[in-house]
């Protein structure tokens, strides 16, 4: 072992990162010093024809009941918001009627376990930046804890690794800067070193439902937990069918050495294939970071494996700041969560509507969730308010980050129910009861008076 490997490995050991961590951290070092970049070929996969629906899958009341007895839904909440410049939880940002993402979820729990008479477990996935706010939030719903179960689990952490030479980096003005997740992809080792994987098996638990804590859409369907115990599936993505807006987003395809489906991100694509990756026509359905797995088969492969799933290795390459593109730059090793897919026999996908996908990854998505294209119900489910596609909103970078944002909001979002598109090119301030109609352009810094309506090529007023 090189005297790099082990100065990270032995980082780990004395922050006390669990072994079946410090394992993983190992196979992936060892794979990046080999020179692995995590690269899947277009001559090596074929693309997916055609996958079930949702729609197309059936249960029973008294089906859905007995799988959700056996399921638990847990989300993945370790994510600061750090590009639209928040330094909490993203998960605690408001985004629609004063609720958070946290709070919605709350309330589409209780709905669940009310609705169907079952005390399906919520548990997060927290890093140890984000625990102490969110636990704290859910702590206004006294109900959703389960005897025995906890809140949360704590994601793991590792160390950042020097570009250079994959030392493991330091960075005195900040220490914790020199830690990183490993990406959502530790979600299943995470589960086991916690204890909370044979927590729930003990329960009865046979199923989780893992999703994104920003994606409002996410929420546990009874009919999928139903199909999943019908039929023993040990693994399901659940897939959306790609728009020219998902060009970048992973897609599922089927690997021909082994006839695998296989996951492949962006970040996994060759130099010169880019095109073919974004090929809407040519693969069709992007994972929405929605899966379900069978605990006992969970528990059985890590086992087998010594802890260590062996995902494909995603190489993020950063600065130790991420604020100052001037520091030491360094490499996090990750693994994606759905590339767990060609872990698993019978691994699944499943096309389920867009409703399911509601995700908040930039401002431009916040403005169309706080607008009147959507409400949300006494069950903190998210619904639009009209036939019409999604208006597509694309804001200038004056509105990048959420304080800026709300800044030129101070009013809330304009109306765009009868928007086709919102593009702002300037930096604007929107004032009380605008409305936008059709497809609007603003350009210009200054200001748009209250009740404007918008429609076409608008400059603001100086």
């Amino acid at each position: 072992m090189s005297a790099s490997a082990r100065s990270a490995l032995e980082k780990m050991r004395a922050r006390g990162v669990d072994a079946r961590a410090v394992r993983t951290f190992e196979h992936y070092w060892n794979e990046l010093a080999a020179g692995a970049q995590g690269v899947v070929h277009e001559s090596e996969i074929a693309p997916l024809d055609r996958v079930p629906e949702l729609d197309d899958v059936e249960c029973t009341e008294e089906e859905a009941r007995e799988a959700l007895t056996r399921t638990a839904i847990v989300k993945l909440n370790g994510g600061l918001g750090t590009s639209m410049g928040m330094t909490g939880p993203k998960s605690a940002l408001v985004v629609h009627d004063g609720l958070s993402f946290l709070d919605l979820t709350a309330r589409q729990v209780r709905a669940l376990r009310h609705e169907h008479g079952v005390e399906v477990p919520l548990v997060l996935m927290n890093s140890f930046r984000t625990r102490a706010a969110s636990l704290e939030i859910l702590g206004r719903y006294p109900d959703l804890a389960v005897e025995g179960m906890p809140a949360d689990f704590l994601q793991n952490a590792e160390p950042k690794l020097r570009a250079d030479d994959l030392e493991p980096v330091e960075w005195p003005a900040d220490p914790d800067l020199e830690w990183c997740p490993p990406g959502h992809g530790d979600v299943y080792v995470a589960l086991a070193g916690s204890g909370l994987l044979d927590a729930l098996r003990e329960r009865g638990v046979r199923y989780a439902f893992i999703s994104n804590a920003d994606n409002l859409g996410a929420t546990c369907d009874p009919t999928i937990a139903a199909w999943l115990h019908r039929e023993s599936i040990p693994f399901a993505m659940e897939v959306c069918e790609r728009t020219r807006n998902d060009r970048k987003g992973g897609h599922v395809a089927r690997r021909m050495a082994d006839d695998r489906l296989v996951l492949r991100e962006i970040a996994m694509v060759a130099e010169g294939e880019e095109d073919l990756f974004q090929d809407t026509a040519r693969h069709r359905y992007f994972n929405t970071n929605s899966i379900w797995i069978d605990l006992d088969v969970l528990a059985a492969v890590l086992g087998e494996r010594d802890g260590v799933l062996g995902l494909p290795i995603v190489v993020n390459r950063k600065t130790v700041d991420p604020s100052d593109p001037g520091s030491t730059p360094v490499i996090q090793i990750e693994s994606a969560m759905g590339s767990a897919i060609e872990s698993f026999d019978d691994a699944r996908v499943v096309e389920v509507p867009r409703t399911r996908f509601r995700p908040v990854k930039t401002t431009n998505e916040l403005l169309l969730l706080r607008s009147d294209v959507f409400e949300v119900d006494e069950h903190g489910r998210v619904h639009g308010t009209s036939e019409r596609p999604d208006p597509k909103v694309s804001l200038s970078s004056a509105y990048k980050l959420v304080r800026d944002f709300e800044a030129r909001f101070p009013h809330g979002a304009p109306s765009l129910r009868r928007c086709d598109s919102l593009t702002v090119e300037g930096d604007v301030v929107f004032g009380a009861g605008v409305e936008c109609v059709g497809d609007v352009v603003v350009v210009g810094d200054g200001r748009i008076a209250d009740g404007a309506v918008l429609q076409g090529r608008v400059k603001a007023a100086g």
